[in-house]
């Protein structure tokens, strides 16, 4: 892997990502607005968005992130883009760290937007510090990249990328602590629990919320990032330079 050529895919990824403005929007502003709607339906029963937000602010960055890049890399692949640059010294290994660098550069923008309107627009309570929940939020998303890199290498086309979201996203959605603590769940759902990145991003987003510190944090943060670099590894073995 060539870093001038890693840096080279990730700017001409952001500038084709600049003009398409309606990705850019959902990128960046839908969670915020779906963190804002969750705060509202809750807004006369307190407590409720104290327990939920964290959650919430794990979620919404996870799919939005995994759809965009899924998507996006999968039409590269299908459009023949690939394929075109293949011919030139660029590699698989490039071509993956490059969308993975770009998308991870805009999770950065995306998780400060919704940290900042999660606090101090829809009031969410944070005990711990606000660089380590933007922190979390940051590595969440990267999740949700390189998960889309990895769909996207399987997929022949942008419906069939979706169609993973059942297998990838939802049970990650339903066994990651947002509808019930992860400890209250059957002992096999548990296990099952223990094997999915999100379940750890949330258990990050939590224990930041509730002020805890030192391995509580750091410890689930550092297993997503384990399932990050092996998600962007896996998919650069096994993407294709050409969906048939």
């Amino acid at each position: 892997m060539n870093a001038t050529r890693t840096f080279a895919t990730a700017g001409r990824v952001l500038r084709q990502l600049s003009h398409d403005h309606r990705s850019v929007a959902l990128m960046l502003i839908a969670p915020s607005l779906l963190v804002g709607l969750f705060a509202w339906l809750f807004v006369d029963q307190e407590g409720v968005f104290e327990t939920i937000g964290p959650p919430i602010l794990a979620l919404f960055p996870f799919v939005i992130m995994f759809l965009i890049t899924s998507i996006t890399t999968l039409r590269e692949r299908r459009s023949g883009t690939l394929e075109r640059l293949m011919t030139t010294p660029l590699g698989k290994g490039d071509f993956i760290a490059g969308y993975a660098l770009a998308f991870g550069s805009a999770a950065v923008l995306q998780a400060v937007i919704t940290v900042v309107f999660a606090v101090w627009v829809c009031g969410l309570e944070v005990e711990g510090p606000l660089w380590q929940l933007g922190l979390v939020a940051v590595v969440d998303a990267v999740l949700g990249t390189s998960l889309g890199l990895l769909a996207s290498a399987f997929a022949r086309t942008e419906f069939q990328a979706v169609q993973f979201m059942p297998l990838i996203v939802f049970p990650q959605i339903i066994l990651g602590g947002i509808f019930m603590p992860r400890d209250q769940m059957p002992d096999v759902l548990y296990a099952i629990s223990n094997f999915l990145p999100l379940s750890y991003a949330i258990d990050a987003v939590n224990a930041v919320t509730a002020g805890d510190e030192g391995w509580d944090v750091v410890g689930p943060l550092l297993v997503v990032i384990g399932f990050v670099l092996a998600a962007i590894v896996l998919a650069s073995l096994t993407l294709r330079r050409r969906t048939p």
